[in-house]
């Protein structure tokens, strides 16, 4: 529900207060006009047969930095979810801001400062109880995936790997700025530090690592399995494995949407769309376009 609009202006004359009666029944009136719920964004997106989905920029393989059209899984996605609910779909791509909560705030229930946003439905959001809880403006829905961080190694260079320990003297690599990057510095007490390469994104860290420049990389599932596809390269020369860090969730986590926390119809209308989706095997091959295994969320 929008706020009521008050201004603050001054008559141009003298204007004669209303009797106690008066004053209250126009109280009351203006607040059943303000408590009246505007148009709702499932009507709105009715009447313009358009769904406008936030995806993210730079985010492989679920969206890229540019591309005519742009490639991505929740590119994909949103397409088969505006297709499903009879609407077209205008996508808007975004920067990362400092935070997810930040990212909500521009792209789901407020609006940029820069003055686009909000969208009508925001994907890739993250179905975590404690983060819905922060975050009540936002209405999180639907998880769609599973995510999470694996080691990717060179088997001719370490054969096995048991725990991060095994790391040790080898050269590692992950993105600035990522969980996996943090594990692999804090990891076997700080012993591997030294040798850890930190690079602009995972899909370089990766390059790196079919190149023989590093040893392994600490990358998620689907930017590991996208990259190979992509690259062509055999998977029989590297392994993935699931290590244990305080600073890694133990299951991953699951993505989702996020609509207007009072949006209730269209979040509905979205998860009926997805159910669908995933009933035909639409969704696990929208995954598998881009050589990522479609995990249960």
């Amino acid at each position: 529900m929008r706020a009521c609009p008050v201004r603050d202006a001054a008559p141009s004359k003298p204007v004669p207060l209303p009797s106690r009666r008066l004053g209250g029944a126009l109280l009351a009136l203006a607040a059943l006009l303000c408590a009246q719920p505007s148009l709702a964004d499932m009507a709105k997106i009715r009447q313009s047969g358009t769904l406008k989905v936030a995806v993210y920029k730079g985010l492989p393989p679920f969206s890229t930095e540019q591309g005519n059209p742009l490639p991505g899984i929740d590119v994909a996605l949103a397409k088969a979810l505006g297709k499903q609910m009879g609407l077209s779909v205008s996508l808007l791509p975004f920067d990362a801001d400092e935070n997810m909560s930040d990212d909500l705030r521009s792209m789901v229930w407020r609006g940029h400062y820069l003055g686009y946003g909000p969208a009508d439905v925001m994907l890739h959001v993250p179905v975590d109880r404690a983060f819905m809880r922060e975050n009540d403006k936002a209405l999180i829905f639907a998880p769609y995936h599973r995510e999470m961080f694996v080691l990717v190694h060179d088997r001719e260079r370490i054969p096995e790997v048991r725990h991060l320990g095994d790391l040790a003297g080898q050269p590692t690599g992950a993105e600035a700025g990522s969980a996996g990057a943090n594990a692999l510095l804090s990891g076997a007490q700080g012993a591997l530090r030294d040798k850890v390469k930190i690079y602009a994104g995972a899909d370089v860290a990766l390059r790196a690592l079919f190149a023989g420049e590093i040893a392994a990389a600490m990358v998620t599932r689907s930017q590991y399995e996208s990259a190979l596809k992509a690259s062509g390269q055999s998977a029989a020369r590297f392994a993935t494995v699931d290590v244990a860090s305080p600073l890694l969730p133990a299951r991953g986590w699951a993505i989702g949407m996020a609509v207007k926390a009072d949006e209730r119809e269209l979040a509905d209308s979205l998860r009926n769309a997805l159910d669908e989706i995933r009933r035909s095997g639409e969704l696990q091959q929208i995954f598998a376009q881009y050589g990522v295994s479609w995990q249960t969320p």
